[in-house]
C-alpha cells in the first residue's frame, strides 16, 4: 500500500537518507558522494571537465496532473544530459537539488529520486550529492551534471563556418504537440501517445554526441531545447554565420504534424518554435562525409537528416515554396511574464 506521508511528517534528514539508499555505494571516480559537506570526484585522466546544470519549476516545465513523479524525475536528469551531449562530453557525476513543497509525499520523492537513478544507471552517471529544502510554493528540481570530454573533442556552438551542412537527429514537433495537447488546444483532442511521451520523457542523444565529438565530425552543435529555430540562431550567433533551412526537409514528426493540422496550426512554424524536442542540431563540412558515417554506424536507427547550409551572409532564413524569410526563433522563458 503506497504510502500518504508527506515530506513534512519525515523531515529533511529521513528524506536525504532515503536518497542515500538508493544511491550505489561507491562508483568509479568518487572518492566522496553523498553525506559530507561536498562531493569528492576524481577527474578522467587528460580530459577536460564539461558542467551544466538546468532547473524544472512545476507550471513552467512540468505539471503534476499529466506527468507521474517518475517522469519528472527522469526528464530532470535527461535534460541535462542532452546538454553534455550537445559538449560531446560522456556523462559521469550528477548532484540534484530539490525544493519540496511540506505536502509533497514522501512516496512521491522515491519515485522522482528511482526515475533519476534508473536513467543514470543506463549512462553510466552517479548521483554524488546535492540539496534538499522546503519551498513555499511549486515543486522545483535543479540538477548539476558533469561530464568528461578530451581537449579537441569538445564540442561548441561557435564553430560553424560557411559552407556547412545543417544537421538534425531524430524528428521536432512531437514533444510540442504532446504538451499543446495537454494544454491548449482541446478541441483538436488528444495527441498521439508518442508526442505526450516525448513532452514527458524525453530522450537524450548521448550516443550521439560523444560520437561526433569522439569522430571530430562537428564544427558546431546544440540540443534543442527551445527548438530548432532558437537552436539555429544561437549557433548562427556564436559562429558569426548565417543559416538558410530548406523547408522541406525539415523532419518533422508525422503525428505531430497531424495534430498540429487538427489544431489549425501551421506544422512547419509550430515544430520549429515548439522546445523540448532534446534532439542535436550540428554542423559538418562535406570534408567529413567519411566521419559521419563512423559516426552513423555507432548511432543505430537515429536518423540524421541534412536540413541547410551554412552562409557568410549573417541572415538566418528558412527556404520556403522557393523564397526566403526569417526564420521564427523558439520558447522565451520570460514571454509573458511581466
Amino acid at each position: 500500500m503506497r504510502s500518504s506521508a508527506t515530506v513534512a511528517d519525515c523531515g529533511e534528514h529521513a528524506v536525504i537518507q532515503r536518497i542515500r539508499e538508493r544511491v550505489r555505494p561507491r562508483a568509479p571516480g568518487v572518492v566522496t558522494g553523498i553525506g559530507d559537506d561536498g562531493a569528492v570526484i576524481e577527474p578522467d585522466r587528460g580530459a577536460l571537465a564539461v558542467v551544466t546544470t538546468d532547473t524544472l519549476v512545476e507550471g513552467i516545465h512540468f505539471d503534476r496532473t499529466h506527468s507521474s513523479p517518475a517522469d519528472i524525475g527522469d526528464k530532470a536528469l535527461a535534460v541535462n544530459l542532452s546538454d553534455l551531449a550537445a559538449m560531446g562530453a560522456v556523462p559521469r557525476h550528477v548532484l540534484l537539488a530539490l525544493s519540496l513543497p511540506a505536502a509533497c509525499l514522501v512516496a512521491d520523492v522515491d519515485e522522482m529520486i528511482d526515475a533519476l537513478l534508473s536513467l543514470a544507471a543506463r549512462h553510466r552517471t552517479t548521483l554524488v550529492g546535492g540539496d534538499v529544502t522546503a519551498s513555499p510554493g511549486p515543486l522545483v528540481l535543479g540538477v548539476t551534471a558533469i561530464g568528461s570530454a578530451k581537449r579537441r573533442r569538445v564540442l561548441g556552438r561557435d564553430g560553424a563556418r560557411p559552407g556547412d551542412v545543417v544537421y538534425v537527429s531524430g524528428t521536432i514537433g512531437a514533444a510540442a504537440a504532446g504538451l499543446g495537447s495537454f494544454r491548449d488546444a482541446p478541441d483538436a483532442g488528444p495527441a498521439p501517445e508518442a508526442c505526450r511521451r516525448r513532452h514527458r520523457r524525453p530522450a537524450a542523444r548521448v550516443v550521439l554526441g560523444v560520437a561526433l565529438g569522439r569522430n571530430r565530425a562537428a564544427r558546431a552543435c546544440i540540443d534543442l531545447s527551445d527548438g530548432l529555430g532558437d537552436a539555429v540562431h544561437r549557433i548562427a550567433a556564436a559562429s558569426g554565420v548565417g543559416v538558410r533551412l530548406d523547408a522541406e526537409a525539415l523532419p518533422i514528426h508525422p503525428e505531430a504534424r497531424t495534430w498540429f493540422e487538427a489544431a489549425g496550426l501551421d506544422p512547419l512554424a509550430a515544430a520549429l518554435a515548439g522546445g523540448e524536442d532534446f534532439e542535436l542540431a550540428f554542423t559538418s563540412p562535406p570534408a567529413f562525409r567519411g566521419r559521419l558515417r563512423h559516426v552513423r554506424r555507432q548511432i543505430g536507427e537515429l536518423p540524421l537528416t541534412p536540413i541547410g547550409v551554412v552562409t557568410k551572409a549573417r541572415e538566418v532564413c528558412l527556404r520556403r515554396d522557393g523564397r526566403d524569410e526569417p526564420l521564427p526563433g523558439g520558447y522565451e522563458h520570460f514571454a509573458g511574464l511581466d
